[in-house]
Order: C-alpha cells, then sequence, then structure tokens
C-alpha cells in the first residue's frame, strides 16, 4: 500500500486507495460496528414499520428525555470523524448542547448549542453553503470540519429543555493512523446580552497552547438605529496585552463584505460562500420581533489565525451617532469560536444557563 492515511480527502487524492476503515454511527447502529446496521427490533419507527419488520426503519431517531445527555458516539481510536449530520426542531436548538471529548479528557473539547454549531443560532431555519458547515432544507445541518483523535472520542448531546425532543443524527468517521503533528478540533460558545458599556465583545479568551484558529459564528442583534457593524476584530496572540498582532478594519469586512452589505440601497444582500457569509438578515415584523438580527461566518480554511503560546479574540459593538461620531452600541451578540490545538486545553468558562441562551 502507499501509505495515504485516508484523512485530508479533497478531489486531489480521491482516488487514492488506503487502509482506513470506513465506519458509522446513527439511531440504526449505536456502535458504529461492521455489519451491525439496521438490526433494530425496538426504536421510534418500530410502530409504522410493524408490518415490514426488522430493517424497514425501525429506529431511525432517539428521543431524548429532558434534563438528560445521550452519548451519540463512542469510538476506539486512532481516527477522525470526517462528517456528522443531524436535525431536530429549531425551538430545541440553543437548548441542545452539543459537547466533544478527544482520547479520554474529562472536560469537553467542544462545548456548544446545536444551532449555533451549525450557523443557525436564532432557531429559525438558515440554509448554509459553506465547506465545512452547510445546512439544507429543511434543517438539515451538516459539519465537514475534520475531528481526529489518538485513542477515542466521545459525542454527547444534553437536552436542557423541559420537555422530550427527537434527534435524528449520523456521524461518518474513518479508523486510520493520525499524524503526530495533528492537532485536535475545539469549539466554544459566548453570550453577552446586551455587550458591556463601551467594551468590546470577547469572541474567545483563555486558549494556552499551540494551534491555530479556524473560524467565528455569530449571531447578533442590534439593540439600536442606524448602521452597526464598524467594529474591529483582534486577535491577541502569544502574549499581547493592550494591542493585538492582527486588527480588521471592519465587521463586515471580517466576514468578506463592503459597504454596509447594502444592495440594492437601502437592503441587505445576503450571500453563502466556501469560506464567508453573512448568510441570516431577519427584519423586525412588526407585531413581536422588535430588532433587526444576523447571521455570520467566516472560514480561516485558507488562512488560519496560528499560536505558539496564547490566543484571545475580540470584536467591538459599534455603529454610529449624531455629528459624525462613533457609537459604543449594547447589542446582543453570541459568538461560536472553532480551533485546533495541541492537548492539553485550559478549561472553557461555565456554559451559560437556559436563561442566558434563550432567544427572546
Amino acid at each position: 500500500m502507499s501509505g495515504f492515511n485516508g484523512l485530508n480527502m479533497g478531489l486531489g487524492n480521491l482516488a487514492r486507495l488506503s487502509d482506513a476503515k470506513t465506519r458509522s454511527i446513527s439511531a440504526e447502529n449505536f456502535t458504529g460496528e461492521k455489519g451491525k446496521g439496521g438490526m433494530a427490533t425496538e426504536g421510534t419507527g418500530a410502530h409504522v414499520s410493524r408490518e415490514l419488520g426488522i430493517g424497514w426503519k425501525v429506529s431511525p431517531s432517539v428521543d431524548i428525555q429532558p434534563g438528560t445527555s445521550f452519548t451519540l458516539a463512542e469510538i476506539e481510536g486512532p481516527g477522525a470523524i470526517q462528517h456528522i449530520w443531524m436535525t431536530c426542531f429549531p425551538a430545541s436548538w440553543r437548548n441542545m448542547i452539543l459537547r466533544m471529548y478527544w482520547d479520554g479528557e474529562e472536560e469537553p473539547s467542544v462545548e456548544v448549542p446545536v444551532g449555533d454549531f451549525f450557523c443557525n443560532g436564532w432557531q429559525e431555519r438558515c440554509n448554509v453553503n459553506s465547506q465545512p458547515v452547510a445546512v439544507n432544507p429543511a434543517g438539515g445541518m451538516n459539519s465537514y470540519w475534520p475531528m481526529p483523535f489518538r485513542q477515542s472520542a466521545k459525542i454527547t448531546i444534553e437536552n436542557a429543555m423541559s420537555e422530550k425532543t427527537t434527534l435524528y443524527y449520523q456521524i461518518d468517521y474513518t479508523l486510520t493512523e493520525v499524524p503526530e503533528d495533528t492537532a485536535y478540533f475545539h469549539a466554544q460558545w459566548r453570550r453577552e446580552n446586551p455587550v458591556s458599556d463601551k467594551q468590546p465583545y470577547t469572541i474567545v479568551d483563555g486558549i494556552a497552547g499551540k494551534g491555530h484558529y479556524v473560524g467565528t459564528y455569530l449571531a447578533w442583534q442590534v439593540n439600536n438605529n442606524g448602521w452597526w457593524g464598524e467594529g474591529e476584530i483582534k486577535f491577541f496572540m502569544d502574549g499581547d496585552q493592550e494591542f493585538p498582532t492582527i486588527c480588521g478594519t471592519g465587521t463586515e469586512d471580517y466576514f468578506g463584505g463592503a459597504w454596509n452589505w447594502e444592495q440594492p440601497q437601502g437592503t441587505y444582500c445576503t450571500y453563502s460562500t466556501a469560506y464567508l457569509g453573512m448568510h441570516q438578515a431577519l427584519k423586525p415584523d412588526g407585531l413581536y420581533r422588535s430588532q433587526p438580527r444576523f447571521g455570520m461566518y467566516r472560514w480561516h480554511v485558507m488562512d488560519p489565525i496560528r499560536f505558539e503560546s496564547d490566543l484571545r479574540v475580540t470584536i467591538q459593538d459599534l455603529g454610529w451617532r449624531s455629528d459624525a461620531r462613533y457609537l459604543a452600541q449594547r447589542s446582543d451578540i453570541a459568538s461560536t469560536a472553532f480551533w485546533y490545538q495541541a492537548e492539553p486545553h485550559a478549561p472553557f468558562p461555565p456554559l451559560p444557563g437556559k436563561d442566558v441562551r434563550e432567544v427572546i
């Protein structure tokens, strides 16, 4: 065999043979074992498949009881998760908490509400057409972030609501050798509502170790009139204190747009591309929704932000006021930060509670 390990897939190496083993976990095969799919005799589809029997979609999903966590996957490595698909009802997206643990760690490397992990923080279905994340009609959520592990991988999901919810899911992975220089996938969620007076919003802080930052998703509600996206994003790395090494020029600029995303005049123009998007612009409805809300992502796939020892990322909440002056705003901002780093990682801040996560 050529020595190709089956990782880092693309059209350029799709024809190459390897010794990697393909496996998949779903409600039809909870362990991913070879030859063990479609054997369920009980499940959420048992009643409707009663005349057809085993193998006929007996267990397509799982019901997760309120206040409980369900283990989606436990995998013995080495290997890598290459694709995740799932869907559940939008009302649950801020209260279904996705967690991932690599190589037996006790603290999660990923802790994010499901909707925000897939760039749908506002609990209203919005399609995404990007390379690492794709969301398709009607709420089919897909992740292509590579998630390597050497010893084990564990993925759980917590139902933090007061009622039962149903989840459909599939986790596709490969069992293969993982190169020595491969880092681990991390993602962290934060929210500030409203943003502290005359202070930048912190997307992530306290990252310790060597790695590279690969993505930002923001769910942003504007609580004042006027153009709201003048704020600069800043990356403080490797000992930076008052001033960062990387400083952007404006919010829409960081997400690859320009001039307030206005096209034609007076209208927000949404877009979703391989690495950049302002894919969601929700307007007040004249009844219950009082403020405009936006969803934006930036994937640093081709331009990762590399750090040697530490990283902090902030963005200014900045608009305009009278007499051509900037306005330090008080918006509602929720963020998901994505990065790879060598373990161990610094423990995350406690995940905000249900009332703090709530979309009001």
